[in-house]
C-alpha cells in the first residue's frame, strides 16, 4: 500500500494561501476578523484581550524580564500585529467555510481593481419598455455601492417608465423619481391589460403607498404594516382609443367643443351607443383570466383617466365607478365587468365632466380613459360584503363647526360599510365628521341630535342576491358584530350609552356614533401620521378615500387599504380678513353668520339667486323641486358672465330634492358663493357638504360654500330684503315666470340705486357678512 500524503494543518494551508499576496494580507484579514465578529465565533473585545495576552506570554518566551524598559512601543506594536494576524488565521480556519475566504479575498481584489465606469448604450426616452424594465431590474439588483454609481441612470429610466406607464404631470414626476423602483413597474406591466398609462386614480393611489412605506425621520409611527392598497389590475388608457375605433365611436370625440345645452341632450343617446360596443378580443380574453383568478370575489371597476387626480384638478366625482358582486358564472361575471368598464368610458362625455373640462380650461388636453380594477376591501357578514369602516380624510379641515378645532390636524368623513356614502350626498343621511384635533367633538351637542345626524343606511354587497345594495344598516349590524363596539352606541332614549357586553343585548337600540373607535388612539395616530405624511411630501393639502381593516383581537389593531389619493385645492387663510361689522348700519346688511365660515371675500356681486326655502319646502311638490333644480341651472348660464352668488334651502348637491337644491356641478359651477340655509333649530348639525365630492367641486371652482343656520342666535337675515324686492326672474328667463313664487333673481344695482352686494369670510374669527356697499 502507498503511503498517504501528510495533510497540511488548515491553519497552515490558510497561512500559506494569504502569503501569496504579502501587500494585501492586511485587508484580507480585516475582512476575516469582521466576519468572524458579525458570526458570533469570539466578539472584539475577546479578541483583542487575549492577542494581548499571547503578546505578553510571547515577551517572556523571549526572556524579556522588564518589557516596559526592554521593549519600545514600536516593537510592542509589530508584536501585537503578529499575534493578532496569527490569532485571527487560526479562528477563521477551524470556525468558518474556505469558500468565505476565497469570497474575501475576490472582494478585496475587486475593490483594488479599477471599476469601469457604467453607462447607457441607448437612449432611454428612445427605448422600448421591455428594455427599460429589463435594465431597471439589473440596476436594481447591483450591491449597494454600486448601485450608488449608477443612481443617476437608474433615476432617468424611472422618470421615463413613469412618463410612459403611470403619468407624465410634472407635479407626480417631481415625487414618483423619488419612491418609485424597477420592481413598481414590473408589477404594473404584469397587471395591465393593453397599452398606455395606468391613469391618475391609480398614479395617486400608488404614489401615496409608495411615499407612506417610507420612514422619513427617526421616531414617527412605522406604518409599512399599518397601510395597504388592494389587489389591483389596470386597463391602459389605450385601450379607450382602440375601443373608439373598433366600434366607430370616434365622432363624440370632440363633444367638448359643444355648447351646454347640446352636450346634455346628446349624453342619453352617448351613453346607450357606448353600451352597445364591445370590447377587442384580446382585452375580454385578458379580462376573464382576471376573473379566473379573483374567483367569486367583489370587485369595483373605477375610472383612472389621465387628468384625474392631477395636481390642482380633481376632478371628484366626475367619473362612474362601479361595483361587480362577481357571484355568478364566469361568463355573466365578464357580461357585467364589460358593461361596467362600457360605463365608465361613457363617462367621459358626461355634461358634469366634460363641462368641469371647460371651466378648468383643459378642453384641449388628452383625457383617455384607463380602469382601475381592484378587489372590494371588506369581509363577509351573513349574506352581506362590506367593509367595517370607511371614508374619506383630508389633511386640512376646510371648515371648524369649533374654535378649539386645529384645521392642520385634518378632518375625517367616516361611515360604517362601503365608503360611497362618505364622499356623495345622500337623503336622510349623515356620515361621522372627525376634527381630528379634537376627535371626540361632535357638531352635535345632545343624544336627540346625535341620532338625527348619525348613519341610518350602509352601502355593500348582498353576495346572495348578487348585487349592490342600500339597506338600513340595523339590518345587518347586530351586538354580536365583532366591532360593534367600537361603531355604535345603545339608544337609551334620553342618552346614549356605550356597549359594556356585545352579545348580551336584549333588542337593542344601536346608533352609530364611531365613539370608541375615536377614543383609541392607535386609529386617530394612524390616520394623523397618514394624513400629515402625505401633505408634507406633496406640499399641499391632500385627502385620501380609504378602509380600514379592523382585528378581532385585543388590543384592537388598524390597517389602513388606501383606495384614492388627490391633491386637495385649499385656500390658505393668508392675508387678514376683517368683517366690518361694526362699520355697516343694519339696514345695509343682508345676512350674517358665525359658524363653519371660509376664509375669502367677493366683491361687486350683481345678482343673488334666491331660492325661498318656506316655498321651497311647503308649497313645491317633488316634480316643481326638480323643475327648480333645472331652474338654477338655466340661470347659471345665462348669468356666466355676471358675479352672482346662489342661496336656497338644505342640502345643495343631494341626492334627495325633499332635502334641498338636487343640482349638479353642471348647473351651478358660474356662482360665486352657494349659502345653504338651515332651517333646522339644531344647534350644531352638519347639514352641509363638507367632505363630499360636491363640496371639492365648489372650493376647486373656488366657489366659497357657506352655510345659514337661521335658528342660531348670532345668526341674521335681512328676510324683508329677500322677499320683498322686484323678482327679475322673467327678465333674464321669459319662459320661467311660473316659478317666480319660489325663486327670485335680485338685480342688486337696479333695486338699490347702482349698488353691489360684498360678501366677505374670516374663517380665523368664525364670521362672515353680506352686506350693500
Amino acid at each position: 500500500m502507498d503511503p498517504q500524503p501528510e495533510q497540511i494543518p488548515q491553519v497552515l494551508e490558510l497561512y500559506l494561501q494569504i502569503s501569496q499576496y504579502p501587500i494585501l494580507a492586511q485587508q484580507i484579514r480585516a475582512g476575516m476578523r469582521r466576519e468572524l465578529f458579525a458570526r458570533g465565533v469570539i466578539s472584539p473585545t475577546q479578541f483583542e484581550s487575549e492577542v494581548k495576552a499571547k503578546a505578553v506570554m510571547s515577551q517572556k518566551r523571549e526572556g524579556l524580564e522588564d518589557p516596559f524598559a526592554q521593549e519600545s512601543s514600536q516593537v510592542w506594536g509589530k508584536r501585537l500585529e503578529q499575534i493578532r494576524d496569527h490569532l485571527t488565521d487560526f479562528y477563521f480556519a477551524y470556525n468558518l467555510p474556505h469558500e468565505l475566504f476565497e469570497k474575501i479575498v475576490r472582494d478585496v481584489l475587486a475593490d483594488r481593481s479599477p471599476r469601469p465606469r457604467i453607462s447607457l448604450s441607448f437612449n432611454p426616452e428612445l427605448a422600448p419598455q421591455n428594455i427599460l424594465l429589463s435594465q431597471a431590474k439589473k440596476y436594481g439588483s447591483l450591491p449597494t455601492q454600486q448601485r450608488d454609481e449608477i443612481q443617476h441612470h437608474l433615476r432617468e429610466i424611472i422618470v421615463v417608465l413613469t412618463k410612459s406607464m403611470i403619468s407624465d404631470q410634472m407635479g407626480f414626476l417631481r415625487l414618483a423619481k423619488t419612491f418609485f423602483e424597477a420592481k413598481d413597474f414590473e408589477m404594473i406591466a404584469d397587471r395591465r391589460i393593453g397599452q398606455g398609462k395606468i391613469g391618475g386614480k391609480a398614479a395617486g393611489m400608488m404614489l401615496a403607498w409608495k411615499i407612506l412605506q417610507h420612514a422619513d425621520r427617526e421616531g414617527e409611527l412605522d406604518l409599512v404594516d399599518r397601510v395597504a392598497i388592494p389587489d389591483s389590475y389596470f386597463i391602459g388608457a389605450d385601450v379607450f382609443y382602440d375601443f373608439h375605433s373598433l366600434n366607430v365611436l370616434d365622432e363624440f370625440m370632440n363633444q367638448k367643443y359643444k355648447p351646454q345645452e347640446e352636450i346634455e341632450a346628446d349624453y342619453p343617446d352617448i351613453q346607450q351607443a357606448y353600451l352597445r360596443g364591445r370590447l377587442p378580443d384580446g382585452i375580454r380574453t385578458q379580462l376573464r383570466v382576471i376573473l379566473a383568478e379573483v374567483g367569486d370575489t367583489p370587485l369595483i371597476v373605477r375610472s383612472s383617466s389621465l387628468l384625474e387626480d392631477n395636481f390642482g384638478f380633481s376632478f371628484a366625482g366626475k367619473y362612474d365607478s362601479f361595483f361587480c358582486p362577481n357571484q355568478g358564472t364566469l361568463e355573466e361575471n365578464l357580461d357585467a365587468l364589460t358593461t361596467a368598464i362600457l360605463r365608465v368610458y361613457a363617462s367621459v362625455l358626461s355634461p358634469d365632466a366634460l363641462l368641469y373640462r371647460q371651466r378648468m380650461g383643459l378642453v384641449d388636453y388628452d383625457e383617455r380613459m384607463a380602469i382601475l380594477i381592484q378587489k372590494v376591501q371588506g369581509d363577509q357578514y351573513g349574506q352581506y360584503f362590506f367593509p367595517a369602516l370607511a371614508g374619506v380624510g383630508f389633511s386640512r379641515n376646510p371648515y371648524r363647526w369649533s374654535q378649539k378645532i386645529r384645521p392642520e390636524a385634518g378632518l375625517l368623513r367616516l361611515v360604517f360599510g362601503l365608503g360611497t356614502r362618505a364622499v356623495n350626498r345622500v337623503a336622510a343621511d349623515y356620515p361621522r365628521m372627525v376634527a381630528l384635533s379634537h376627535p371626540e367633538l361632535r357638531p352635535e351637542v345632545d343624544a336627540q341630535e346625535i341620532r338625527k345626524y348619525s348613519q341610518r343606511f350602509v352601502d355593500l354587497i348582498n353576495l346572495r342576491e348578487n348585487r349592490f345594495e342600500t339597506v338600513p344598516f340595523s339590518r345587518v349590524l347586530d351586538d354580536r358584530y365583532p366591532h360593534v363596539r367600537l361603531l355604535t352606541s345603545e339608544d337609551k332614549g334620553s342618552y346614549l350609552q356605550p356597549i359594556y357586553a356585545p352579545g348580551t343585548l336584549r333588542d337593542p337600540k344601536l346608533v352609530l356614533t364611531f365613539n370608541e373607535l375615536l377614543r383609541n388612539q392607535s386609529f386617530v395616530g394612524l390616520m394623523r401620521s397618514v394624513l400629515s405624511r402625505l401633505e408634507e411630501h406633496y406640499e399641499r393639502p391632500v385627502d385620501v378615500e380609504f378602509t380600514v381593516e379592523i382585528s378581532k383581537e385585543r388590543p384592537r389593531g388598524f390597517v389602513l387599504h388606501l383606495l384614492q389619493c388627490r391633491p386637495q385645492s385649499w385656500r390658505e387663510g393668508g392675508e387678514s380678513i376683517v368683517v366690518p361689522t361694526d362699520e355697516v348700519p343694519e339696514r345695509d346688511r343682508l345676512f350674517l353668520t358665525r359658524r363653519m365660515v371660509p376664509h375669502g371675500e367677493v366683491r361687486g356681486i350683481r345678482y343673488l339667486v334666491y331660492v325661498n326655502p318656506r316655498a321651497y319646502f311647503v308649497q313645491a311638490d317633488h316634480s316643481t323641486r326638480l323643475d327648480i333644480a333645472r331652474l338654477v341651472g338655466r340661470l347659471n348660464r345665462v348669468l356666466k358672465d355676471e358675479r352672482f352668488i346662489l342661496m336656497g334651502p338644505g342640502r345643495w348637491g343631494t341626492s334627495n330634492a325633499e332635502l334641498g337644491i338636487k343640482v349638479s356641478y353642471a348647473e351651478i359651477y358660474n356662482a360665486r358663493a352657494l349659502v345653504e340655509i338651515a332651517q333646522t333649530a339644531t344647534k350644531g348639525g352638519p347639514e352641509v357638504s363638507y367632505g363630499t365630492h360636491f363640496f371639492q367641486d365648489l372650493v376647486e371652482s373656488h366657489i366659497y360654500p357657506l352655510p345659514l343656520y337661521l335658528a342660531d342666535a348670532e345668526t341674521y337675515f335681512n328676510r324683508p330684503f329677500f322677499e320683498q324686492k322686484p323678482n327679475a326672474l322673467e327678465v333674464l328667463l321669459p319662459n320661467d315666470g311660473a316659478y317666480a313664487r319660489y325663486v327670485k333673481v335680485i338685480d342688486v344695482p337696479t333695486v338699490t340705486g347702482g349698488r353691489h352686494v360684498t360678501l366677505v369670510m374670516d374663517s380665523v374669527e368664525d364670521e362672515a357678512m353680506a352686506y350693500l356697499s
